[in-house]
């Protein structure tokens, strides 16, 4: 007790954010509509314009690093800006721009990088998709469906031979490919563009800067629109959620294919002149090696992984002084997405931090689709409370409805997307009647009575459902509490039991700990929280997984959160077994 009174004691480290303001609007019906006043920059509203500043304000300056050996391969503000000037003149000459994407098979990269912004120089707009679409093994009908949506105009790759399963695709047959590595026949090597004279940008505000491929909790791939003028304010949104004139350092691994990679950290750094580490690491115990010794070398004064990452990265950290002075040196925020982290965790790192700094981090979420740029809420003050969404960003506004019980997220701002690719339908559909993004999604307040205080995930409106005795499970609130009560043993679970008797768990374990490790903290955990839970809400079976959740399956949608309709079909036979009677020898019965 007295170390937790010690550490919750410790003072914070200032994450330089700015004053929190908002403003709140209480309407009839218990309704409300929650506004960031903040001011926020419109200097940038192309993907390019920071480029332009940067290139000629700090043009030493690293934007972009990646291993090489054992040493970084960087480029400079003023480097990027001349290479990626080439490169546009060489897809002039191409004859490839226009309205038609390009299409990126690549890994994140410094090279993948320059030729995007390239690409979106002269108002074409590229289509990342995720590697997997073509990687050796590639279920290719994904490749073919996206690009039947995208229609792009040529293909971008890293590397031809690494890529082959998905270039040998029937849809790409007749465009026009570039490779990084490796070119075949009939390929252009991206060597040649970088020999060219560098041209003009000529790009606009309300060009079509990308194409991010988002299914949310459909599984229906949509090409979400994302014009250059909604991915730079939002990038000025972030910012004004700062009082702090120094460039971030970053490490990080997300793919650019999503929009927490592409726009919330590869496009954020660029607009704040920072710093990017591209961290070829995985959350995974045989991947995990590299992203460790990557922060042997960096020292980032911001870090965000999703929990899995963070599960494994703390006991590094407890165990490695070296790192952990290292890793906190400069560091002023942590931030987590993808799924809920448990308090546990991040107690236990804070307990490293003021062990090893004397000071704790804020360390906290944010909230927001890919058609919120992604970032529509964060928490922009010191916390160190898991499951938080914060408030609306400087120049958003939230309203919230009362609908089934619970209160109706949506969204407005200028960073919300205008719709998808070639379905005004869904485009319409997508907005109410006062012109917000509906996301499907609940929210709920930290403390009704103080709004400022915050607010936390209330689970997806869809998603819940009944027993076969008629009792409505609230799917997203029986989940974060059960995850809770178990703590860091499992990292995020599927709840199961539409027309069963009973609630049931799917569990996804954390990746540090073994199954026994696992399954004797699952059994303790759901039994206290059992004592708590009320008659419809007491979970009657759990299975643990074999493995954390597949992002490229859509089992995680873009906005971090377990799918759980498409999570549930994924895991059909597990679910099986979840209620087969008499139940299996890895079923926990309670």
């Amino acid at each position: 007790m007295d170390a937790e009174l010690r550490i919750s004691a410790a003072p914070f480290r200032d994450p330089r954010y700015a004053p929190r303001r908002l403003e709140v609007d209480e309407r009839p019906g218990g309704e409300f509509v929650l506004t960031n006043p903040t001011p926020y920059s419109t200097e940038h509203q192309t993907m390019t314009s920071a480029l332009d500043r940067w290139a000629i304000t700090a043009p030493d300056r690293v934007w972009l690093a990646e291993r090489s050996g054992e040493g970084w391969r960087t480029v400079s503000f003023g480097e990027a800006r001349e290479r990626i000037g080439a490169l546009a003149a060489g897809l002039q000459d191409l004859g490839v721009v226009g309205d038609r994407p390009l299409l990126i098979l690549a890994r994140n990269g410094i090279d993948h990088a320059l030729i995007s912004y390239a690409a979106m120089s002269q108002g074409m707009p590229i289509a990342p998709v995720s590697p997997q679409y073509g990687l050796p093994g590639a279920n290719l009908a994904r490749l073919a469906h996206a690009c039947e949506v995208l229609n792009p105009a040529a293909v971008y790759t890293e590397d031809a031979e690494l890529f082959a399963d998905g270039l040998s695709a029937d849809v790409l047959a007749d465009l026009p490919v570039i490779a990084g590595a490796q070119a075949k026949a009939g390929h252009t090597p991206l060597e040649r563009l970088y020999r060219e004279r560098p041209a003009a940008f000529s790009n606009r505000p309300d060009q079509h800067a990308k194409y991010l491929l988002t299914s949310g909790s459909t599984g229906l791939p949509k090409a979400v629109i994302c014009a250059h003028r909604e991915i730079s304010l939002n990038s000025a949104q972030i910012a004004a959620c700062f009082d702090d004139p120094d460039p971030p350092v970053l490490l990080h691994s997300a793919p650019w294919s999503h929009s927490l990679g592409a726009n919330a950290i590869l496009h954020m750094c660029l607009h704040r002149g920072g710093t990017l580490y591209i961290d070829a690491g995985q959350p995974t115990a045989a991947r995990f090696g590299e992203t460790v010794r990557n922060l042997r070398d960096v020292q980032p004064t911001y870090m965000n992984m999703v929990p899995a990452g963070w599960m494994l990265l703390v006991d590094e950290l407890e165990r490695d002084e070296a790192l952990a002075r290292n890793f906190f040196s400069r560091l002023r925020l942590m931030q987590y997405g993808g799924a809920a982290l448990g308090q546990a965790t991040a107690d236990r790192i804070q307990a490293v931090a003021v062990r090893t700094v004397g000071e704790r981090i804020s360390f906290s979420s944010g909230y927001g689709a890919t058609e919120t740029g992604p970032t529509a809420c964060n928490v922009h003050w010191p916390n160190a409370r898991m499951g938080m969404i914060g408030l609306p960003i400087p120049g958003t506004s939230v309203r919230l409805v009362p609908e089934a019980g619970k209160l109706d997220f949506r969204v407005k701002g200028p960073q919300v997307t205008r719709g998808y690719l070639g379905r005004p339908d869904l485009s319409a559909a997508a907005f109410d009647e006062e012109g917000f993004y509906r996301l499907g999604d609940a929210a709920r307040f930290v403390d009704p009575a103080e709004p400022r205080e915050g607010m936390v995930f209330d689970g997806r409106l869809s998603e819940n459902f009944k027993l076969a005795s008629g009792t409505f499970v609230t799917v997203g609130d029986l989940r974060i509490r059960a995850i809770g009560a178990i703590g860091g043993a499992v990292t995020d679970a599927v709840v199961c039991g539409e027309g069963e008797a009973a609630i049931g768990l799917l569990l996804y374990p954390n990746p540090t700990l073994d199954r026994a490790e696992v399954e004797t903290a699952v059994r303790d955990g759901l039994s206290r929280y059992n004592v708590q839970a009320g008659v419809g809400s007491k979970v009657a079976r759990a299975l643990v997984l074999p493995g954390p959740p597949d992002p490229n399956s859509g089992e995680i949608t873009d906005k971090g959160y377990i799918a759980q309709s498409l999570a549930r079909a994924k895991h059909a036979e597990a679910a099986r077994r979840l209620y087969a009677d008499p139940p299996s020898s890895d079923v926990m019965v309670f």
